[in-house]
């Protein structure tokens, strides 16, 4: 079935390319000149995107900036019901005025239309399922457009849909009762969270999970924070949504594109090691601790996102003054 899938999005003009096979290239002219100050966040893994800010839009100056997020942990804080991780207004606000100045983008584990729900902005382009539902946007994001509905959708999981829906009623009637289990239908996705499911009671849950999936080989489980996804097993991660959004906003041949992307899940590495291969952008991860990831800076939480998403607002109308300036 994958097959026939890489043919039919190759039929439609997009060329599917990962990222360890894109050829590495010179990021910095003076590589010294923009190696941050590591000493100054020494706590941490990797240095601060607040930090290092003036070197990351240092780099940014004369290019197209596109702007990149995951949801849950990034824009919004992780929270025991995953019904109510809602973003704060400020960080609304914060996310309104990046997109209205930069093609903006979330690619979430979520459904499409659940983060849309969540995020409640017309002016930003949403991929749900973790890039296996991508609404199609148009030439610039900040149209106000609906969002929601399949109409326009690029789905290239589209024919694992019978299939995702056998598997979430077998879910339900295997794991339905279990204290704490809470089923989400992300459409191409399934995530099973069992944040609230007492400690003694995980290791049987995730059993039961594995049980449904195990003789199904054209799906895949994976992990992330307190959370099981059942997922098609086909080669389609962030990774390949990041690219296909810049195929389709006109950016996947510029070299003059920054990609700025700030996520905090391991499905976000896809995507930090897309932008990291290519050296046009910046992947940022979330963490308050230290953990391996292919990003090169880090933020802690939702609340230095919020801090680095005004800094980028802020910096991008510093710039048009200095160029009315120039201009005047």
């Amino acid at each position: 079935m994958a097959k026939f899938l890489s043919r039919d999005i190759n039929l439609m003009g997009f060329q599917i390319s990962h990222s360890n096979k894109q050829k590495l290239k010179p990021f910095y002219d003076d590589p010294d000149s923009m190696l941050p100050d590591v000493e100054a966040y020494a706590s941490w893994l990797h240095p601060s995107a607040l930090n290092s800010f003036d070197c990351i839009m240092k780099e940014a100056k004369g290019k197209k900036v596109v702007v990149f997020l995951d949801y849950d942990g990034t824009l919004s804080p992780i929270v025991e019901d995953p019904d109510k991780a809602f973003m704060s207004t400020e960080m609304r606000a914060a996310l309104r005025e990046v997109a209205k100045q930069f093609p903006t983008s979330i690619i979430s584990g979520r459904s499409r239309d659940k983060v849309k729900e969540f995020v409640q902005l017309n002016n930003v382009c949403y991929a749900g399922s973790h890039g296996l539902d991508i609404m199609q946007p148009p030439k610039s994001c900040d149209k106000k457009v609906s969002l929601t509905g399949n109409e326009g959708a690029f789905q290239p999981a589209k024919l694992f849909l019978p299939a995702i829906q056998e598997i979430s009623m077998e879910l339900e009637h295997k794991i339905g009762e279990t204290q704490g289990a809470k089923i989400e239908d992300n459409m191409f996705c399934i995530s099973v969270h069992y944040r609230q499911v007492p400690p003694q009671d995980q290791g049987n849950l995730k059993e039961k999970v594995k049980s449904v999936v195990e003789n199904r080989p054209e799906f895949r489980l994976t992990e992330g924070k307190m959370v099981l996804e059942v997922r098609p097993s086909m080669e389609w991660n962030k990774g390949d949504a990041l690219n296909y959004l810049l195929h389709t906003l006109g950016f996947s041949n510029a070299n003059d594109v920054l990609s700025l992307y700030i996520g905090d899940d391991q499905t976000d590495e896809d995507a930090f090691k897309v932008i990291a291969g290519k050296r046009e952008g910046f992947p940022i991860v979330v963490s308050s601790i230290p953990k391996e990831t292919k990003a090169w800076y880090s933020l802690r939480d939702p609340s230095e996102v919020l801090a680095f998403l005004l800094r980028l607002a802020k910096w991008n109308k510093s710039q048009a003054s200095f160029l009315q300036l120039d201009y005047v």
